[in-house]
């Protein structure tokens, strides 16, 4: 019978490389993640003033696939102390540090899901993702060391059973099609451009809204530097993608080479474009 905690390397190492890579984007330095097996204690799920910020992430895995990451109050207020502060927010109030380093979190198993679906075969998103811990018996755990400069800052990670048993070699890649010559204009065809061609190669404006917020007069003016604008969107909704005033379609926020993207989650249909015009 395999050992409770003999989950396969590359899971874990997966999560560290996310977690890797959105820090260093957001903070201009990578910090230094190893990871260990770790066993699940009674203190890591209390209740309380001690207990642990878990977040529960489901994946769109055929099976249900579910991770959790979770840090002590000192681990995630340091990362998002330090988040906030590369951005040039040096007093940040409790609640800002917390969204942020759940936002790292979120972009992290984003990451993870795009991974995912070379070796689950299928396409894999995030889906359903809160505030919630495991069980004790919710599957296999890592203990992650964060290292930023000359501190450390534990995180704790545990995959299902399903994300487990997933392949340890990804699918390979299908060798592409050659792709067949255009095909020549029948005679009489005046092989003019249609309508639609003239239109492909028109610029239009592209903007990715994150969320909206009313605020008084008397409130705008009272905003400066560091001040923080809660929005009508919790961090695990998707994203609007505008296309010239128009919302076309919803998504989540990926991290590219460093730079922040949009993975299309939804096309919306025109009805509804209508109704979303800004």
């Amino acid at each position: 019978m395999a050992e409770k905690n003999a989950a396969p390397v590359w899971l874990s190492e997966l999560l560290a490389r996310q977690l890797t890579q959105v820090m260093e984007a957001m903070m201009g330095e990578a910090p230094n993640v190893t990871c260990v097996p770790h066993e699940l204690s009674a203190s890591d799920l209390e209740a309380g003033e001690k207990a642990l910020l878990w977040w529960e992430q489901r994946f769109s895995v055929s099976g249900g696939a579910l991770m959790w990451v979770g840090a002590k109050r000192q681990s995630w207020e340091e990362i998002g102390n330090r988040i906030l502060k590369s951005a040039g927010v040096d007093d940040g109030d409790s609640d800002s540090i917390r969204s942020t380093y759940l936002e790292i979190v979120s972009q992290a198993l984003s990451g993870v899901a795009s991974a995912l679906a070379a070796r689950a075969r299928e396409d894999v998103a995030c889906t359903d993702g809160h505030e919630a811990p495991p069980n004790s018996d919710s599957g296999t755990s890592y203990s992650f060391e964060i290292g930023v400069g000359d501190q450390t800052f534990p995180v704790i990670g545990v995959f299902s059973k399903t994300l487990i048993e997933l392949p340890d070699t990804a699918a390979p890649v299908d060798t592409p099609k050659r792709a067949d010559p255009p095909a020549k204009s029948a005679p009489g065809e005046s092989g003019k451009p249609t309508a639609i061609d003239l239109l492909l190669d028109v610029e239009l404006p592209v903007s990715v809204s994150f969320g909206r917020a009313q605020l008084a007069l008397k409130d705008v003016i009272k905003l400066t530097t560091g001040s923080i604008v809660e929005l009508n969107r919790a961090i695990s909704e998707p994203v609007d993608v505008i296309v010239n005033n128009c919302v076309i379609a919803r998504g989540e926020v990926v991290v590219v080479e460093g730079n922040f993207g949009v993975r299309i989650r939804q096309v919306i249909s025109r009805q509804e474009r209508l109704r979303t015009l800004y």
